[in-house]
């Protein structure tokens, strides 16, 4: 033995990437053996700054400044380069920060309604020509016809359902609930006619009231609103757990 130590290093670091073109953080992993001229190519591929415009700063996992990785024939292993820490690339290419993502610094095209009708190459224009859409007015005409059928039915189903009523709930997708009507008719949230319902078991949405108004009251998360063809009446009692026995 003679007393001598032997540090291994990981050959693969992970670090954490920062730039002056994105307000983006990410992860990446980097092998130590590589060149800062190889690391910046590399970087080219995250970043999108050319490697020829990089200046890199290395932090620490605390985010404090270390030192500047300006050799580009050193290897990358050869910095303090600990995994959590973190690598900002300024870019020199003259690239302002935001300018692919702020929306508001895009020059916009503008074209009047009255002169966007009278192209012949325009989306409107093809979508006139194809019958496609809004412009499809037989089409329109049967989903127009199709949604009066389905108030309509609604009307009639709703019309059948009294407050007070027992009733079985079977929203596809969902279980099937079992509770007691509380409120029919139409409502201020969303057009139509609704049937508010106090459920047996906590299996609603809310107390009875909605965007602040009140249409019936129950405990919280008992009440829910569901639309009329979904409400079945009839003779379903409360469920009996067995709390009275012994």
């Amino acid at each position: 033995m003679d007393g001598s130590v032997t540090i291994i290093t990981n050959p693969i670091v992970s670090v954490r990437v920062t730039s002056t073109v994105s307000s983006f953080e990410v992860n990446r992993r980097f092998n130590r053996g590589i060149t800062i001229a190889e690391f910046k190519s590399k970087l080219e591929l995250i970043v999108g700054t050319p490697a020829s415009c990089m200046d890199l700063d290395l932090f620490s996992s605390s985010d404090k400044f270390l030192q500047k990785l300006d050799n580009n024939e050193a290897l990358l292993g050869s910095y303090h380069v600990d995994d959590d820490c973190r690598i900002h690339v300024t870019d020199r290419s003259g690239t302002q920060s935001g300018e692919f993502t702020d929306l508001s610094k895009v020059e916009k095209f503008e074209i009047s309604d009255e002169a966007y009708e009278k192209r012949a190459d325009s989306i409107r224009n093809f979508k006139k020509n194809m019958k496609l859409g809004r412009f499809n007015e037989e089409e329109r005409a049967k989903q127009e016809e199709a949604v009066a059928k389905k108030e309509e039915e609604e009307k009639v189903a709703a019309e059948a359902i009294a407050v007070g009523n027992r009733c079985k709930v079977q929203v596809p997708g969902q279980a099937t609930k079992i509770g007691t009507v509380m409120y029919v008719g139409t409502a201020d949230f969303k057009p139509g006619y609704w049937v508010g319902v106090k459920y047996d078991e906590p299996l609603g949405k809310h107390d009875g009231s909605v965007n602040g108004k009140r249409y019936f009251e129950c405990e919280p998360k008992y009440g829910a609103f569901v639309k009329p063809l979904t409400v079945t009446v009839g003779d379903f009692p409360e469920e009996d757990y067995g709390l009275d026995e012994m």
